[in-house]
């Protein structure tokens, strides 16, 4: 899955559950995105991100 996916994806769920999404480009390490979802916060790389990691980033972010 890209980046821009799971960000897109993350989006829609935050609307669904009524919590706040921020992604902030610049925050993160070179092309790294810092994402706030409601309370919790994780890092995103960029390009081809391997299942285990969305499902590592969706346990961070407290979704799964």
């Amino acid at each position: 899955m890209k980046r821009e996916a799971l960000i897109r994806e993350l989006r829609q769920l935050a609307r669904q559950a009524g919590v706040e999404f921020v992604v902030t480009p610049n925050a993160g390490k070179g092309s790294h995105y810092l994402v706030r979802f409601g309370t919790k916060r994780t890092i995103i790389q960029s390009g081809e991100l391997k299942p285990q990691r969305v499902k590592d980033i969706r346990k961070q972010l407290g979704i799964d």
